[in-house]
């Protein structure tokens, strides 16, 4: 981690509070990559094809506490940018993160959702495309958190999520990250479960430029 000043849905026609924004990312907004980036990375890590240009189609907000709180923003790439906020200024982040959408199964059965919240979530370590990641985090049970998310038609959707997060050092010393959630959304009063792989990778100021 490093400093950034160096290093259940809801009636859209509420008071709902807006999406929220830093850095210049922002509901409708975009950005584009550092093509150089790209191609130094991108052969070392499980993604691929990612797009330089990407518009930001929604913004989800995380509160992990009083004070901190996690702020996606989901592309038309199928992924997200994620920002670790201690406050709600730019001055505030604390660390950016590229996440794309590796997999997502259906959990069809309540006794399956319960098996995954025991143990299908939080092990030593996770092996995806003949990578080993290991487990970051200490927890020893998923991490619960709630997902507000502000869509670009207008609507407010909630999701919970239980989380653990794994990751692996490539060959020339970059880190790719894993994210393993179960998710959780309440449509017309029924849970609805699935299993979310996704990987990630850092971003540093310099990688990236809002040009929308």
């Amino acid at each position: 981690m490093f400093s950034w000043l160096k290093n259940k849905i809801t009636d859209s026609q509420t008071s709902e509070p807006t999406a929220p924004e830093v850095l210049g990312f922002r509901l409708g907004g975009a950005f584009e990559f550092d093509d150089l980036k790209l191609k130094l990375i991108e052969p070392e890590l499980i993604i691929e094809g990612v797009s330089s240009t990407q518009l930001i189609q929604a913004v989800g907000e995380v509160k992990l506490d009083n004070q901190t709180r996690l702020l996606r923003f989901y592309t038309d790439d199928d992924g997200y940018v994620q920002v670790l906020q201690e406050g709600t200024q730019d001055s505030d982040v604390r660390e950016v993160k590229m996440f794309y959408y590796y997999d997502t199964s259906p959990i069809d059965t309540e006794n399956q959702w319960q098996t995954l919240l025991e143990s299908g979530i939080v092990k030593t370590d996770w092996s995806l495309e003949s990578h080993q990641f290991q487990k970051a985090w200490d927890n020893i049970v998923p991490v619960a958190m709630t997902e507000k998310t502000w869509h670009k038609d207008g609507s407010v959707t909630e999701t919970d999520q239980f989380v653990m997060v794994y990751e692996r050092e490539t060959e020339s010393g970059y880190f790719e990250g894993l994210m393993v959630a179960g998710e959780e959304v309440i449509n017309q009063h029924k849970a609805e479960h699935c299993l979310v792989l996704s990987t990630y990778f850092e971003l540093t100021p310099t990688d990236f430029k809002i040009i929308g």
